[in-house]
């Protein structure tokens, strides 16, 4: 018997289920769409920038999309208002880390980097909920590089660690609508050439030597687990860490 013929075929794991991406033109999000995609789901992608998401929607032939600002609850109160009547997972990538002194943030940004963060959480689990069936995921994204106190860290910090105690009181009130948390470390995704500019390639190097894994974490990484989530169902009210143990080593 050929090794090919012993293979033993295995159904992908989404197919036919919808899986709802917001903030999937790029990144982790269209990753995610992707490895979704590839394991039969049916996808609704949403983004900012509708010539970004047109070109993702395209490549990985999305049911429909919508450009609009996550963090404006109207927009988002339409967009799922919008949805078919069920859906299977939510995934929000949206929003960006926030960093800088908090004697030197005014009232204005902060109310900016709450919306962007914590607001959304609530505003996509109010809105998103009565759509997705029992069982399926609301999924959101949180951090690890911001869990040791530091200059420059604080508002930060404030979101990460405030996000696993919104997502497990959460899971408790949608049940049973699973909701859960990835926490990610530094992972290379355009997002994080925005931010490091020409320094991207230096901070590549840094974490290549001190991680663990000796690697920098990837988008698909991230994407992997993502879809993990969604498809075992034993899964709600946790978060779930990667970071190539960047959070366990000094400097990184």
């Amino acid at each position: 018997m050929s090794t090919a013929a012993s293979l033993v075929q295995r159904e992908p794991a989404l197919r036919g289920q919808t899986v709802v991406v917001i903030g999937g033109s790029a990144g982790i999000g269209f990753e995610t769409a992707k490895l979704a995609r590839s394991e039969g789901a049916n996808l609704i992608l949403a983004a900012r920038d509708p010539e970004r998401l047109h070109h993702a929607a395209s490549q990985l032939e999305a049911l429909s999309t919508e450009a609009f600002d996550a963090s404006d609850p109207a927009s988002l109160e339409r967009f799922f208002g919008n949805l078919p009547t069920t859906i299977d997972h939510v995934l929000v990538t949206a929003g960006r880390p926030h960093y800088g002194r908090l004697i030197d943030l005014d009232f204005a940004q902060a109310r900016d980097a709450l919306t962007e963060h914590l607001l959304v959480t609530l505003q996509v689990a109010r809105n998103a909920a009565p759509k997705v069936r029992p069982g399926g995921t609301l999924l959101f994204m949180g951090g690890t590089g911001a869990r040791r106190p530091g200059i420059g860290l604080g508002f930060a910090a404030t979101v990460t660690a405030a996000m696993p105690a919104l997502t497990a009181s959460l899971a408790l009130e949608l049940a049973p609508v699973r909701v859960n948390l990835i926490a990610a470390g530094f992972v290379d995704t355009p997002l994080s050439a925005s931010l490091l500019g020409e320094d991207l390639e230096k901070r590549r190097n840094q974490l290549r030597e001190a991680l663990p894994i000796h690697r920098v974490v990837e988008a698909a990484d991230v994407a992997a687990l993502a879809v993990h989530i969604m498809t075992n169902t034993a899964l709600t009210g946790a978060t779930y860490d990667i970071d190539g143990g960047q959070q366990f080593v000094r400097g990184a």
